[in-house]
Protein backbone atom coordinates (compact mmCIF):
# COMPACT_ATOMS: atom_id res chain seq x y z
CA UNK A 1 0.00 0.00 0.00
CA UNK A 2 2.66 2.59 0.86
CA UNK A 3 4.52 1.74 -2.86
CA UNK A 4 1.54 3.21 -4.57
CA UNK A 5 1.27 6.53 -2.58
CA UNK A 6 5.17 6.73 -3.16
CA UNK A 7 4.39 6.39 -6.87
CA UNK A 8 1.25 8.21 -7.12
CA UNK A 9 3.07 11.19 -5.36
CA UNK A 10 6.01 10.58 -7.26
CA UNK A 11 3.95 11.07 -10.49
CA UNK A 12 1.99 14.07 -8.86
CA UNK A 13 5.53 15.98 -8.35
CA UNK A 14 6.79 15.12 -12.14
CA UNK A 15 3.43 16.15 -13.93
CA UNK A 16 3.99 19.47 -11.73
CA UNK A 17 7.30 19.78 -12.40
CA UNK A 18 6.29 19.98 -16.33
CA UNK A 19 3.05 22.06 -16.41
CA UNK A 20 5.04 24.35 -13.93
CA UNK A 21 7.47 24.99 -17.12
CA UNK A 22 5.26 24.81 -19.71
CA UNK A 23 2.97 27.49 -17.74
CA UNK A 24 6.43 29.45 -17.56
CA UNK A 25 7.23 28.93 -21.10
CA UNK A 26 3.93 30.54 -22.00
CA UNK A 27 4.50 33.46 -20.00
CA UNK A 28 7.97 33.75 -21.38
CA UNK A 29 6.32 34.07 -25.12
CA UNK A 30 3.69 36.14 -24.24
CA UNK A 31 6.16 38.73 -22.93
CA UNK A 32 8.87 38.43 -25.47
CA UNK A 33 5.61 39.50 -27.70
CA UNK A 34 4.58 42.61 -25.67
CA UNK A 35 7.79 43.60 -25.87
CA UNK A 36 8.46 42.87 -29.68
CA UNK A 37 5.05 44.65 -30.47
CA UNK A 38 6.43 47.57 -27.83
CA UNK A 39 9.40 47.59 -30.28
CA UNK A 40 7.79 47.96 -33.75
CA UNK A 41 8.74 44.53 -34.66
CA UNK A 42 5.23 43.30 -34.97
CA UNK A 43 1.98 44.77 -36.25
CA UNK A 44 -1.58 44.30 -35.30
CA UNK A 45 -3.93 42.15 -37.69
CA UNK A 46 -6.89 44.29 -38.13
CA UNK A 47 -9.24 41.38 -38.38
CA UNK A 48 -8.52 39.04 -35.38
CA UNK A 49 -5.87 41.55 -33.41
CA UNK A 50 -2.94 39.14 -33.23
CA UNK A 51 0.31 40.41 -33.40
CA UNK A 52 2.39 39.33 -36.15
CA UNK A 53 5.98 39.64 -37.78
CA UNK A 54 5.80 43.66 -39.69
CA UNK A 55 7.58 41.87 -42.35
CA UNK A 56 4.88 38.68 -42.70
CA UNK A 57 4.18 37.19 -46.00
CA UNK A 58 0.46 38.01 -46.28
CA UNK A 59 0.05 41.95 -46.53
CA UNK A 60 -2.42 44.12 -48.75
CA UNK A 61 -1.43 47.61 -49.85
CA UNK A 62 -4.36 50.15 -48.83
CA UNK A 63 -2.76 53.90 -50.47
CA UNK A 64 0.46 54.16 -48.56
CA UNK A 65 -0.67 51.81 -45.30
CA UNK A 66 0.28 47.95 -45.39
CA UNK A 67 -1.77 45.56 -43.47
CA UNK A 68 -0.29 42.43 -42.11
CA UNK A 69 -2.12 39.40 -41.68
CA UNK A 70 -1.67 36.38 -39.40
CA UNK A 71 -3.16 34.43 -42.08
CA UNK A 72 -5.40 33.92 -45.37
CA UNK A 73 -8.48 34.07 -44.20
CA UNK A 74 -8.06 37.27 -42.04
CA UNK A 75 -6.68 38.97 -45.12
CA UNK A 76 -10.24 37.81 -47.20
CA UNK A 77 -11.91 39.24 -44.28
CA UNK A 78 -10.32 42.47 -44.59
CA UNK A 79 -10.57 42.65 -48.63
CA UNK A 80 -14.74 41.52 -48.20
CA UNK A 81 -14.78 44.63 -45.45
CA UNK A 82 -12.91 47.20 -47.87
CA UNK A 83 -15.20 45.82 -51.10
CA UNK A 84 -18.03 46.56 -49.31
CA UNK A 85 -17.11 49.97 -47.88
CA UNK A 86 -16.01 51.03 -51.46
CA UNK A 87 -18.90 49.84 -53.32
CA UNK A 88 -21.05 52.17 -50.83
CA UNK A 89 -18.77 55.10 -51.47
CA UNK A 90 -19.35 54.73 -54.92
CA UNK A 91 -23.35 54.16 -54.25
CA UNK A 92 -23.40 57.45 -51.96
Amino acid sequence: MLKFIVIGVALFLVYKLFMGDKKKREMEKTETTKKRAASGEMAKDPICGTYVEKDGSIRVKEGEKVHVFCSYECRDKYLKQLEATTVNEETE
